[in-house]
């Protein structure tokens, strides 16, 4: 099979930290002039290509004289900030030698968690390709907390492939690509040409983290291409240190591994509530309230929920989960935490004799809900 890549129109192009920064020893100039030079000639092919770029706190490391990462939020907070100069004006000096303008764009989940901030987003993003600007993405680290973190920039590359409707996500790593197991400990492991995105058995062979400067591993990389496939874009993960990779890709040259969406495309709506990463609650759903959500297509009502967890206000986003406990859909809801917990297991109709008023009939009503 060509690479999923050769159709496509309109790429998300991360580049991890490791390539970025030389395993952080800083910033590899001539590696990030080499993509410049790539994107370049892809905005020549006609293609839309937006970069997720990591590398501005290992930047800031390598600046303050710092051999680890540290753990402190201050002192990360203000190794990115240091790091970020440098960064952005090695892209920007990197793609004015091709006569193109980029654009520096700094994202929080909260950002896209709210609804009006996530048209914004959009908006500007659409705006800019139009332009012909290429937009350089990364998490805003000098504000975020945890509480409001990606946590990885494979996870912003693949909201920001489905915020944008994407085809493509490429993830170039200094790896190959997936492989069936560890190969640094399994001498039998074997590159993963080519699976569904969302094959359960993906996440297994990636394993766990990854080195002392990055944050991601191999798993936040498959987790990312599944995310991304909610939108109908494919994935390739492959190295960054291949000869031409993105055009190569681009010409239809498979290289490392592809992650095919299989599934159909979630409306823009839908894709919003599916991308939040941090729920306010959760919702235990009786097997009768599951059917009637993945079946049924029906709303949620509060006689199929058994037990509601967290300090939610009504039109925050829920997790639903069946009764194994694993996550089957999310949504807004229509009633707060305590007003929730009173009208556990309660018919519809007797909802106002429990409340003294009744706001909806559902908990979550099924335009406000997205199954999982």
């Amino acid at each position: 099979m060509p690479s999923v890549l050769k159709d496509a129109k309109r790429l998300v192009v991360k580049i991890g930290s490791g390539l970025v920064t030389n395993r952080g020893r800083g910033l590899d100039h001539a590696g990030l002039a080499r993509w410049a030079g790539q994107v370049a000639q892809l905005r020549h092919m006609g293609r839309e290509v937006l970069l997720v770029s990591s590398g501005a706190i290992a930047e800031g490391m390598q600046r303050l004289g710092w051999k680890r990462r540290p753990h402190a939020l201050h002192e990360l907070q203000a190794a990115a900030a240091v790091g970020q100069m440098g960064l952005i004006e090695v892209y920007e000096s990197c793609f004015r030698k091709h006569g193109l303008l980029t654009s520096q764009v700094l994202l929080t989940h909260e950002d896209l968690a709210d609804r009006k901030r996530y048209l914004n987003a959009r908006s500007t993003l659409r705006t800019l390709l139009a332009l012909g600007v290429i937009p350089v993405i990364n998490e805003n680290d000098t504000v975020a907390i945890d509480e409001i973190r990606f946590g990885d920039n494979d996870t912003l590359a693949a909201l920001v492939t489905n915020l944008i409707e994407a085809d493509a996500l490429v993830i170039l790593t200094d790896q190959d690509g997936l492989y069936s197991s560890d190969p640094r400990k399994d001498p039998q492991a074997t590159l993963v040409a080519e699976a569904p995105a969302d094959d359960p058995k993906l996440e297994a062979m990636a394993g766990g983290a990854g080195s002392a400067i990055a944050l991601g591993g191999m798993l936040t990389k498959v987790l990312a291409a599944k995310r991304a496939a909610r939108s109908g874009a494919h994935t390739v993960i492959a190295s960054g240190h291949e000869n031409e990779v993105l055009l190569r890709l681009a010409r239809g040259e498979q290289l490392g591994t592809q992650l095919v969406a299989r599934s159909a495309t979630l409306a823009a709506r839908k894709q919003w509530l599916a991308d939040h990463l941090q729920v306010r609650g959760t919702l235990l759903l009786d097997a009768g309230a599951v059917k009637a959500l993945k079946v049924d297509g029906k709303s949620l009502l509060a006689i199929g929920v058994h037990e509601a967890t967290g300090d939610f206000e009504r039109g925050e986003v829920v997790s639903c989960l069946d009764e194994s406990r694993r996550e089957v859909a999310r949504g807004l809801i229509n009633y707060n935490a305590a007003e929730t917990r009173r009208i556990l297991r309660t018919p519809s109709h007797e909802i106002e004799t429990r409340l003294g008023y009744v706001d909806e009939p559902e908990l979550i009503h099924r335009d406000n809900l997205v199954l999982l």
